[in-house]
């Protein structure tokens, strides 16, 4: 999981909307997403996910095997880079909202992972002042409705915007979560030191 999305000190200047665009673009062809991607088509892959068999056994949306994986697989990364170009680069720019994740790195777990958590629905303006995290959900939900064309026909519509919405959200969480924690899990479990303090200026929400 890359830092380069997270001020890790809380202490930054904002963005101009051209380092927000390069931003997300870093952010999205990231091998973490690659990997994610990996995972969430794996799951789908299990689950036999936007796929179903009429009456006379005859399958439609995505198969089983290598080719379905494959199709999941790219859906799946669609949709993450989707939600990351537009949630963390172009409706920030527009609406002066900052998606980088500010990590806490103290306190509480339980009040940290709230924290964590909220990053999906709260964000700092390129004011400092914390608001509603408008460039993320609606981002995530634009996303959502561009799957719509690649999607199998019989899961269009809104309901498959919501639900992918829904997903890339939850990965973005995730995201969060890994961020705030995962220094921890370094210092506790691999004895390694928490990382140097950091204004980075090229980042955006996981």
């Amino acid at each position: 999981m890359p830092n380069f999305n997270a001020v890790l000190d809380g202490s930054t200047v904002p963005l101009s909307p051209g380092q927000k665009i390069r931003a997300s673009f870093r952010a999205a062809i990231d091998p973490y997403q690659f990997v994610l991607a990996g995972v969430v088509a794996g799951y789908g892959q299990a689950t036999d996910s936007h796929s179903s068999i009429d009456s006379t056994g005859f399958r439609h949306g995505y198969e089983q095997g290598w080719i379905g994986y494959a199709k999941r697989y790219g859906s799946s990364f669609a949709d993450q880079f989707d939600g990351t170009i537009l949630g963390n680069g172009i409706f920030p720019a527009v609406l002066h909202q900052d998606a980088r994740y500010f990590r806490l790195g103290k306190g509480k777990v339980s009040h940290r992972f709230i924290y964590a958590l909220a990053s999906t629905v709260r964000c700092k303006g390129d004011n400092g002042k914390w608001q509603p995290n408008y460039s993320n959900l609606l981002g995530n939900l634009a996303a959502g409705g561009i799957s719509n064309v690649y999607y199998p026909a019989a899961d269009r519509g809104f309901g498959l915007t919501i639900e992918q919405g829904l997903v890339v959200t939850a990965e973005g969480a995730f995201g969060g979560l890994l961020v705030e924690f995962y220094p921890d899990i370094q210092k506790h479990v691999f004895h390694k030191k928490d990382p140097a303090p950091t204004t980075t200026t090229l980042t955006a929400n996981p």
